[in-house]
């Protein structure tokens, strides 16, 4: 009761400075917005119907051997088994890459280096990464890492291997880890750190027990975003090797898999289905997206919990 007596408080204050006059263009642009709201939800579902309604049924039919079979020339066969393998093994790599790598340059960016025209260069640069086109990532690591691991392991396929695709979406993302870290890392109050050098702490004992732990919210939603882009990604794969047809690993170890033999992911084989024309595989396509688009809902799921969960701690 009380909270409804302060929202009529508030808004009877407000007609009163207000007067009689009616806010016409407030009034417009609180409409126009909402129409904007409902055409990019009507828009959203418009996309999601098609490939749900193809999709789930092919899913409830087939159950867990469309996740477990691999790539077949009949569609009744065909799976996505080595591409769900295959984007969860890249992801791994994009984490133990970008993670440290973005969230260590974040943190010396916002912490340690002072503010002058080489560090705004860097900091204007790193903007300016995120909004490369992805396929420049995809150049850059054909011509970097697929001929440098070549070279450095003989035995590695010339046209790239799981290993050289995971350093290439690492790449991708790490500047949207450095952006997200370095903007939560100025969320934290200066406060925070003037108390810990109060009680003689050190930068460093200041950064790892009272800022890191009090920006962790944003730096792994931003993390983990970061990662759900990573997972979408097709044509830096196409660039580093992910092969678009049928393949089989055979009885290749670990090693061999990130190295040597051939890969696929779950983007890259919706794709292939995609430019099939028997409307079987464009089902399998439908499938494989809606599989995609619970993983991506999955992950941002976990976003938004260690988000909360974080918070509720400090």
């Amino acid at each position: 009761m009380g909270a409804v007596a302060t929202d009529a408080t508030t808004r009877a204050v407000e007609a009163t400075l207000r007067g009689r006059r009616r806010d016409v263009v407030g009034a417009a642009v609180g409409a126009a917005l909402l129409l904007a709201l409902l055409t990019s939800l009507a828009l959203l579902v418009f996309l999601l119907w098609d490939p749900a309604s193809r999709g789930v049924p092919l899913l409830l039919e087939r159950g867990a051997s469309f996740l477990t079979n691999g790539t077949s020339s009949v569609p009744a066969r065909a799976g996505i088994g080595p591409a769900l393998v295959g984007s969860l093994t890249l992801m791994v790599i994009v984490a133990v890459v970008a993670f440290p790598l973005g969230v260590g340059a974040a943190v010396y960016l916002e912490e340690y280096a002072h503010d002058t025209r080489t560090t705004r260069f860097i900091a204007a640069n790193i903007r300016n990464l995120a909004g490369v086109p992805s396929i420049v990532y995809g150049i850059l690591g054909l011509v970097i890492f697929v001929e440098v691991l070549r070279k450095v392991f003989l035995a590695m396929s010339p046209r790239g291997s799981l290993l050289s695709g995971g350093l290439t979406l690492g790449v991708l993302v790490m500047p949207i880890v450095i952006i997200t870290t370095s903007e939560a890392l100025r969320a934290v109050p200066r406060s925070i750190r003037e108390a810990a050098y109060g009680v003689g702490a050190t930068r460093w004992e200041t950064i790892r027990s009272h800022v890191l732990p009090y920006a962790a919210p944003g730096v792994l939603t931003g993390t983990v975003l970061a990662l759900a882009r990573a997972f979408g990604e097709t044509a830096p794969l196409l660039l580093v090797g992910a092969v678009t047809g049928f393949f089989s690993t055979g009885n290749a170890g670990m090693t061999d898999k990130l190295l040597t033999t051939a890969y696929t992911a779950l983007p890259v084989q919706i794709y292939a289905w995609t430019s099939l024309p028997q409307p079987a595989f464009q089902d399998l396509a439908a499938a494989g997206i809606v599989v995609m688009m619970v993983l991506l809902l999955l992950v941002n799921g976990v976003a938004i919990w260690m988000r909360n969960r974080y918070e509720r701690k400090w």
